[in-house]
């Protein structure tokens, strides 16, 4: 940025207010406005203080009419940073957990107004600060947001779309949790979203990462709707997302040469089984499924005389099926060296089919655990399964079978 004048009175002591509030901890965030300077299309810069790997960071958003960018400064850095974007704003509004603090400019004068924040809203705001930083990983301003239709001209949350913005953050949450403990070097993160539907989560993956990763990422997303596809194409050009991009396809039908993330949500019956050993065959370092409409082994079941009585219930059975199902997905993924959890998480679609399975990879291994693959058999012999899908494209033992949905 270049040099500055020294500021005004009036500026002095916005700035003044706004390393007090950094340094006492009681910064909530500052909105700098009716921008004049040499950054063309340009609207805002809304500031907030993070943790980012455990460090304290001020993030600035700067919104554009098409795109958001983010930058992330030490706070040893913050100050001289405010004071040359000041310069070029005429409205600035800083919010502390104490005060709020308005600056506007014209060619001859500058006012600075302060007033007291009312008691209860001073701990809505305590709390909504330590909220954010614990558990927002997508900034409400991004302009991709809007026509996806999250939310509205004024980046405000469209109601009837609260529950799915709730989603995306806690996927985003799951996603960056994972992230850290995995490794990629020399070259920029490709991730492939199969089943991307409107792009909700290919978007919201892309612009973290955006932000996030010294390099931008390569974020596919692979869908059969070829609406959908153009849909999401035009967003991420309007978006200027310049390495997402989406494949009209399945998972049988796209196949990249590498990736480091595969993703699979709500991939029906064996196409989860498909992505996931996609995934291990490309040495995947993250693999994040959550699977759908478990139906090949529930034909296949011969309940153990003890479980008979359990299981003759219909609920019971389906149940059942669905847990073998997904423990021999797990299994089989630790056998290939995933360090593997299966937990739930909040549902994308409003279903109850909220399962994960995440996957991190943690070493590489010349043949598959076989005290794994022990338990693997032990289990099909125990309710008389002759066949997993998964199992069989490990092995190149897979028969073309159709794997579209019949839900």
């Amino acid at each position: 940025m270049s040099q500055v004048a020294s500021p005004s009175i009036q500026e002095q002591q916005l700035l003044d207010a706004f390393q007090q509030a950094i340094e006492m901890k009681s910064f909530d965030r500052m909105i700098l406005s009716q921008y004049k300077g040499e950054l063309k299309a340009l609207e805002k810069i809304t500031c907030r203080v993070i943790s980012l790997q455990d460090q304290a960071v001020l993030n600035c958003l700067y919104k554009y009419k098409t795109q958001d960018v983010t930058k992330n400064l030490p706070l040893d850095d913050a100050l001289p940073h405010i004071q040359g974007l000041l310069h070029d704003c005429k409205q600035a509004n800083l919010f502390t957990v104490e005060e709020e603090f308005q600056l506007k400019k014209n060619k001859k004068k500058a006012m600075l107004t302060r007033s007291k924040v009312k008691s209860e809203h001073k701990t809505a705001t305590t709390l909504k600060t330590h909220d954010r930083e614990k558990h927002r990983y997508v900034d409400q301003d991004s302009y991709f947001l809007q026509p996806l239709g999250i939310t509205d001209a004024k980046a405000q949350i469209i109601p009837s779309m609260a529950r799915k913005w709730k989603q995306i953050n806690k996927f985003v949450e799951i996603f960056s949790g994972a992230l850290t403990q995995i490794q990629v070097k020399d070259h920029s993160l490709r991730v492939v979203d199969f089943g991307s539907g409107k792009g909700y989560l290919t978007f919201a993956l892309y612009d973290y990462l955006a932000k996030q990763q010294p390099q931008l990422p390569f974020v596919t997303g692979v869908e059969l709707n070829d609406k959908m596809v153009k849909f999401c194409q035009e967003v991420a050009q309007k978006s200027q997302f310049t390495q997402l991009d989406f494949f009209q396809g399945d998972v049988r039908t796209y196949q990249p040469e590498h990736l480091d993330v595969m993703i699979a949500l709500h991939a029906c019956d064996v196409a989860t089984d498909f992505a996931i050993h996609t995934g291990i065959r490309l040495n995947a370092s993250m693999i994040m499924c959550a699977p759908c409409c478990h139906k090949e082994l529930r034909p296949q079941m011969q309940s153990p005389d003890i479980l008979k009585p359990m299981l003759q219930f219909g609920i019971h059975a389906g149940q059942q099926a669905e847990m073998l199902t997904d423990t021999i997905r797990a299994l089989l993924l630790k056998a290939y060296g995933y360090e593997t959890k299966v937990f739930e998480f909040v549902a994308l679609e409003h279903t109850s089919k909220n399962k994960m399975i995440l996957a991190t990879k943690k070493k590489d291994i010349p043949q598959p655990d076989a005290e794994i693959l022990a338990q693997v058999k032990a289990l099909k012999d125990m309710y008389g399964i002759q066949q997993h899908s998964l199992e069989l494209l490990l092995n190149d033992q897979w028969d073309q079978q159709d794997i579209g949905c019949k839900c």
